[in-house]
């Protein structure tokens, strides 16, 4: 690795963790020695890049610095046009045109020399073709999370048994082919999975969810660990 890639890359491994990282764990990723690590850090030093380190504890980068936003690798450009691609093949309409708006964005700032790596991707999303169809607008239901309202569904599971439920939207998880809404469920007084495809009716309700979804999104998250 280039030394001008090799400190593009170390100010990225400081911006990514909000803890101080030791310069063991920056030479292991990038497959180099400590001391040329320690090197690396005094010439960003030297160039006024705000990093900040103590001794046996690790370094950080201190706000108020970045570096040009679509200075991207091969590999972040992979993975750039990856995300996008697969977003575009399985998300809903709204979200699609979104990521091939982002592709285009990308391409018109990225430097010439990295253009190909873009437009001729070698990783690709594969389309689902059974996708089952979505039980209500997925655009407004992205909206009101953002917007912290209640929705009340009715839902059928598995078997086919119906309930009418008032839910507060959290989430939207993708898989393969179909969406769930993960959402507290005032009926179980717990936060349960929906597939959208079963459910058969909904309304977006004006109410407020009473708690910030923020930290339910939190509490949610925490509990997948709890899981693992």
């Amino acid at each position: 690795m280039r030394k001008a890639d090799r400190l593009f890359q170390i100010v990225q491994i400081l911006r990514r963790n909000g803890r101080p990282v030791t310069a063991d764990a920056i030479a292991e990723e990038l497959e180099t020695s400590k001391r040329s690590i320690y090197r690396d850090i005094a010439a960003l030093m030297g160039q006024r890049v705000p990093i900040r380190g103590e001794a046996g504890i690790g370094y950080v980068l201190e706000g108020g610095f970045d570096l040009p936003p679509l200075m991207l690798t091969a590999d972040e450009i992979d993975a750039v046009a990856l995300g996008a691609h697969w977003v575009a093949e399985h998300g809903d309409a709204g979200l699609a045109r979104a990521a091939l708006d982002v592709l285009a964005k990308v391409a018109a700032v990225l430097p010439e020399e990295m253009r190909p790596f873009l437009a001729d991707n070698p990783a690709r999303a594969v389309r689902s073709w059974n996708a089952a169809p979505d039980g209500l607008d997925v655009a407004q239901l992205r909206a009101w999370i953002r917007a912290g309202k209640k929705l009340a569904i009715a839902y059928a599971d598995e078997t086919g048994q119906a309930t009418e439920r008032t839910v507060w939207p959290l989430l939207i998880g993708y898989r393969d082919a179909t969406r769930l809404l993960v959402a507290w469920c005032e009926l179980r007084a717990d936060f349960r999975t929906f597939r959208i495809d079963r459910i058969r009716e909904a309304e977006f309700m004006d109410a407020l969810i009473p708690q910030r979804p923020a930290l339910l999104r939190a509490r949610y998250l925490k509990s997948l660990e709890k899981c693992d």
